[in-house]
């Protein structure tokens, strides 16, 4: 096995193989990206919302988790490779994803309804969680290039846990129904092709998530090698595989969003969007410096000054799209164009 993986390195295969090689990689992952998606879908259509998003959700982030801690684990040393994910998660959700649901939803039903509780509710948890695991190491003098103390770690995962409980409590048994589209808002056209599935039963798609997720973490490793040994080939941005990574992770759920905003139903689009980033801090953060302390290995997750301005940015516009109760083109616009400045950012650094 050793001699094997020895002979697939992309130095030893040449520059013209490894490209094929990355394509093959990205594509079998791809591939059982979307068999984890959607074995998701069909257990979301036997549970129903808000239970069906938030399992969409958490299939999503729990690839994320696998994919970086694998990395963590098994690569190189990459301090900053869980930060640059979850930033690239951040800033794809919350401007690039909120932007084209609300651009598209927008120019097909003009004005669109969501329930503004349940956003109010992602937003206030997202807040301190961001604010706390990638802003305020940069500026705390107890560690050094954006990482956390012993206190720090343990103080930012008890935190993140905490709070990411007790928002899956309230969401699911406490106040579910501020998840749900308003019942005034009948969705114009048909429902998502989510729910056009046929669930074969909750332990058979069980069963089918766990094993979809398998491929995706064997093969992290070796898709790590490769999108390092291309971006240092090119000569590219070291975040630009994070934000690759990211991209194929969130390509199904951004399918679903996109696909909800189209039918109208706008609240399951604000559930994925705002959903997958809460909990990209939320459980994310804990689960790589627990893996961090675990080989040993420096982690660093404060953002630089321009990805801490931006990321300000990208909190401000979400909280004033999110002030009422209805959503336009417009905002979907301004979402887009943040997150242009963030694509820019990754070439311009």
């Amino acid at each position: 096995m050793t001699a094997v993986g020895t002979s697939l390195k992309p130095e030893v295969i040449g520059s013209s193989a490894s490209w094929v090689m990355l394509g093959l990689i990205f594509a079998v992952m791809l591939t059982t990206v979307f068999r984890v998606v959607h074995h998701a879908e069909c257990l979301a259509v036997i549970f129903g919302e808000p239970f069906g998003t938030l399992i969409l959700t958490l299939s999503v982030i729990g690839i994320e988790v696998a994919l970086i801690t694998a990395v963590m684990l098994n690569g190189d040393n990459n301090p900053t490779l869980a930060r640059d994910t979850m930033f690239s998660v951040l800033m794809i959700v919350m401007n690039g994803l909120v932007g084209l649901s609300l651009l598209i939803g927008g120019l097909r039903h003009g004005l669109q309804t969501f329930n503004l509780s349940g956003a109010n509710a992602y937003l206030v948890v997202l807040l301190p969680i961001a604010i706390t695991s990638l802003v305020l190491p940069s500026v705390t003098t107890s560690a050094g290039g954006g990482g956390l103390s012993p206190v720090q770690t343990v103080f930012q995962v008890m935190m993140s846990l905490v709070l990411y409980g007790i928002f899956l409590t309230y969401q699911t048994l406490g106040k579910p129904e501020i998840f749900r589209q308003p019942a005034e808002e009948i969705p114009t056209v048909g429902g998502s092709s989510a729910h056009d599935l046929e669930p074969k039963g909750i332990a058979y798609h069980v069963v089918g998530l766990l094993l979809a997720m398998l491929p995706i973490v064997l093969l992290s490793k070796m898709l790590a090698v490769y999108v390092d040994f291309k971006i240092g080939e090119l000569g590219a941005p070291v975040a630009l595989g994070g934000f690759l990574v990211a991209a194929m992770i969130l390509t199904p759920e951004a399918l679903a969003a996109l696909d909800a905003a189209k039918s109208n139903q706008l609240q399951r689009a604000v559930n994925i969007c705002l959903g997958s980033a809460v909990a990209t801090i939320g459980l994310t953060v804990p689960a790589v410096l627990i893996a961090s302390g675990i080989v040993g290995r420096p982690i660093e997750l404060g953002l630089g000054s321009a990805e801490i301005v931006l990321l300000s940015l990208t909190l401000g516009i979400s909280i004033l799209t999110f002030v009422g109760t209805r959503t336009n083109a417009l905002q979907g616009v301004v979402h887009l164009a943040a997150f242009m400045t963030y694509v820019f950012l990754i070439f311009d650094s």
